[in-house]
């Protein structure tokens, strides 16, 4: 199931290349002068030019009829918000078969089709899945079947089976089906010989609606960050399209190494780039799903950001990827731990990260309560920092805290005195009359941002009038002489560019500013 950037996995085998007997330098018409000729004329012309590489099956047909009676298509009929039709983005991660009808405008109370029994439109969708236990259990993504009012599995021999959702985990979009019986045919997850890049790959699944479909491909490449929080996705370039969804990817022994769930593509369809979650990564939080456990996982309550090249070359630490702090939670296990914004973050016990995503997974793999060791770069001097894990909330309350605050629809802060104008922004302080009309509390420290120049870099990286200058350098910013110090210091140092932080609409934002002169 899914969209533009949706979830699944078909490719051509390459068949062997036959030499023909001209190539072969035996010219076809010497078997008709001499019929001595024939045989090796013959022998020639079905040669291949070079033999398989080890390894490379000559067909997937007896994996096929191994694996696919454990591979089933889900059909999903669910509600769906009007206002959600009306606004639905290219690249959610939806499959939506057009609906069958249209709401019942007469308003009779009866339910025609495409609407369902208590009224308003409905949606069907299809994805895919696999049985991993032989009483019934079935692994999917959760966006195949997270607002389903019904669920209906259906078998390679075509039997229809209701199912029941046992779990799901909105992080890793994974999910767990039931249903009744026993004795299904089931496939197993392969969490330690995983396959090497350029090694092949094969799936089964439903896309568009055909189910028992097989597709090959290698695996492309491991380790792929997609924007994803908590998975390292494989890359297999075995097309997958809108139904692949929760469908298997198998190495050449039928061995699960992945669980199709997305795929990069400008037009919807297959370009030959798809992603699949880690067997290693599937088969731990489909256990605690059946287990009937909530996923628990580590949390320390900051708001972080890549910290990039250009951020590096800023503070003068060119070659550096790490994460860096831009909020705390009030209260967090960060805060009390003494993490403070403007931290760069260069490793989690032991482990280096290079990006906000990595942070973000070596954080959540933590039990509540465990300790969680940070190197970290405070004002250019490397630190330890112990934080004690906290229990990280569910994604809707962590959402709902990112959209906190900020009046972004204020017209200007009034009276502003001792404005000051650097690189491209006039600043002003922060005053009580200030801080009701962008809607910050008497927490928030910084400068102002009260006008912006046309053409400055500070235009070109989106800042706005009420916008406000909390951090330069390695220092936070409270006045106008904090900002000059740390353009002269960056200009001394023969540094392009400077660090700021910048807070609206309830958060923090960190970008590299070029220095002017």
């Amino acid at each position: 199931m899914t969209s533009n950037k949706t979830r699944y996995l078909v490719s051509a085998l390459v068949g062997a290349v036959i030499v023909t007997g001209a190539m072969a330098g035996v010219d076809p018409r010497a078997s008709r002068a001499n019929p001595g000729m024939s045989e090796q004329y013959i022998k020639a012309s079905t040669a291949p030019i070079f033999a398989p590489p080890p390894g490379a099956p000559l067909s997937f047909a007896d994996i096929f009829e191994t694996v696919s009676p454990a591979v089933v298509s889900i059909n999903v009929t669910s509600k769906v918000d009007p206002e959600q039709l009306r606004r639905q983005i290219p690249g959610l991660p939806f499959d939506i078969i057009p609906r069958q009808g249209q709401p019942d405008e007469e308003g009779d109370g009866a339910a025609p089709k495409g609407k369902s029994p208590k009224g308003g439109p409905t949606q069907q969708s299809a994805g895919s899945g696999f049985f991993i236990s032989a009483d019934g259990y079935i692994v999917t993504n959760n966006h195949v079947v997270e607002n389903a009012d019904t669920i209906k599995v259906v078998l390679k021999d075509e039997t229809e089976l209701d199912a029941v959702v046992i779990g799901r985990d909105e992080g890793t979009d994974l999910a767990v089906l039931k249903v009744k019986g026993s004795n299904f045919a089931f496939v197993s997850f392969e969490n330690a010989a995983r396959p090497r890049v350029g090694d092949w790959v094969f799936t089964v699944g439903n896309p568009f609606g055909l189910g028992g479909t097989a597709t090959a491909g290698i695996v492309s490449a491991y380790g792929r960050d997609i924007g994803e929080k908590f998975v390292d996705y494989i890359q297999i370039d075995a097309p997958i399209n809108r139904g692949n969804s929760g469908g298997p990817t198998f190495d050449v022994y039928g061995r699960v190494i992945g669980v199709n769930t997305a795929i990069f593509s400008p037009s919807g369809g297959s370009v030959g780039i798809g992603f699949a979650i880690p067997a290693d990564v599937a088969d731990p939080i489909t256990r605690q799903l059946i287990a009937g456990g909530k996923i628990k996982r580590g949390y320390i309550g900051a708001t972080i950001q890549n910290f990039d090249s250009d951020m590096a070359e800023a503070q003068g630490m060119a070659g550096q990827k790490a994460a860096i702090v831009a909020d705390l939670v009030p209260g967090g296990p960060a805060q009390k731990a003494g993490l403070v914004p403007g931290d760069i973050v260069l490793s989690v016990n032991g482990i280096r990260v290079k990006s906000s995503s990595e942070l973000t997974r070596e954080v959540v793999k933590a039990s509540p309560g465990a300790t969680l060791r940070l190197a970290i770069i405070r004002e250019g001097k490397p630190r330890t920092l112990d934080i004690t894990s906290g229990l990280r909330p569910s994604e809707q309350q962590i959402a709902a805290n990112d959209n906190r605050g900020g009046n972004e629809n204020s017209s200007g802060p009034g009276s502003t005195p001792k404005a000051s104008v650097y690189l491209g922004m006039t600043l002003a302080p922060l005053d009580e009359a200030t801080r009701r009309k962008i809607g910050v509390d008497a927490s928030a420290r910084g400068m102002v941002i009260t006008a912006i120049e046309r053409n400055s870099d500070a235009a070109e990286k989106g800042l706005q009038p009420n916008d406000l200058l909390v951090r330069a350098g390695d220092r936070p910013v409270t006045a106008a002489s904090d900002l000059s110090a740390v353009i002269e210091s960056a200009k001394k140092a023969d540094r392009k560019s400077i660090l700021i932080g910048v807070y609206r609409g309830g958060r923090t934002i960190f970008l590299p500013l070029k220095v002017a002169g």
